[in-house]
């Protein structure tokens, strides 16, 4: 999800669940000890529970980088074991470590040691040929044993020669049985499975036999699917009864960040999806795409784009 989850799409993302936990896209340890500190890792308190999603491969390095998230306000340190993208594993971080367990049982050590919140890992089913069941439970097993207990899998196996990250979204088949059985083997680890589930009522199968599951690209397409997340999941209100109340509640957020000189653009990229497959979807994108960009652009945009959408009762 990098260059998707930033910061403005997680606050829209907040206003349609409260409870829905949030991830930031992943940020390299290169980026934040040379960077711009402030902004890769700033978010808005009404973001929480998010967490920090960190790339890298230096035990120390990611240390610091995990201190520098808790003392920023982060609720958990994740590390990617998952992206399968050439630039990620050339710089030897992403679904490439699943290649080198200890480095990651490392990795986590080192960064537990730094924070007191949890640090946790995502990746894959497999890479390349590295894809047997007792590989995956070997990595699992040797990252548990230095004290990492949430785990989140993509239930696909990466190719990292010949396949683009799109592909390796597309072409392994999802395999959702072996994360049900990594649960199996070990009951004591929390596990959280993710890949290719688009529906709540998916969520809910999968619930059955996982303690969790990760949306990625179908929460950012279809964002209302959230507003299912706290009534249907956890017997609680939404904060939000409709989209174009979402809209309302996004608004003032829209008009703080204009005045710190933020383009509408960057803001309404993230809300394209909001209104998907009601009648009027197609001109409300139509809208905000043919004139969030201009300059001067404000938020009567947004407005003008809403009412191109009927309200539903």
């Amino acid at each position: 999800m990098m260059d998707w989850t930033d910061r403005h799409c997680r606050y829209f993302l907040r206003l349609i669940s409260r409870r829905a936990f949030l991830y930031t896209e992943m940020v390299t340890t290169g980026a934040l000890l040379h960077g711009d500190r402030d902004y890769l890792l700033g978010f808005d308190p009404a973001e929480h529970p998010i967490a920090l999603q960190l790339g890298g491969s230096d035990p120390q390095a990611l240390a610091s980088c995990a201190r520098m998230g808790a003392e920023a306000g982060y609720d958990e340190i994740n590390l990617n074991v998952g992206c399968p993208s050439d630039r990620v594993s050339s710089g030897r971080f992403g679904a490439c470590l699943m290649a080198e367990p200890a480095l990651v049982a490392d990795c986590v050590a080192a960064m537990q040691a730094a924070v007191d919140i949890p640090v946790t890992v995502k990746h894959r089913i497999g890479i390349d040929h590295l894809d047997s069941e007792a590989h995956l439970h070997r990595f699992v097993e040797t990252v548990a044993g230095a004290g990492c207990t949430r785990f989140i899998v993509h239930a696909r196996k990466a190719w990292l020669q010949g396949l683009s990250p799109k592909q390796n979204r597309e072409i392994p088949p999802l395999c959702y049985d072996r994360v049900h059985r990594l649960k199996q083997a070990f009951p004591h680890l929390e596990i959280i499975i993710n890949g290719g589930l688009a529906r709540l009522e998916d969520c809910r199968t999968q619930l059955a036999h996982v303690d969790g599951v990760m949306l990625g690209r179908e929460a950012y397409h279809n964002p209302w699917l959230l507003a299912g997340v706290d009534p249907e999941l956890y017997g609680e209100s939404a904060p939000a009864q409709s989209p174009h109340e979402v809209i309302e509640q996004f608004l003032p957020y829209v008009e703080a960040r204009l005045s710190e000189g933020v383009p509408l653009q960057a803001m309404t990229r993230h809300i394209l999806g909001l209104f998907q497959a009601r009648p009027g979807a197609r001109a409300w994108r139509r809208h905000l795409s043919e004139n969030a960009h201009r300059p001067g652009a404000g938020p009567d945009i947004i407005r003008q784009a809403a009412a191109k959408v009927p309200a539903q009762g």
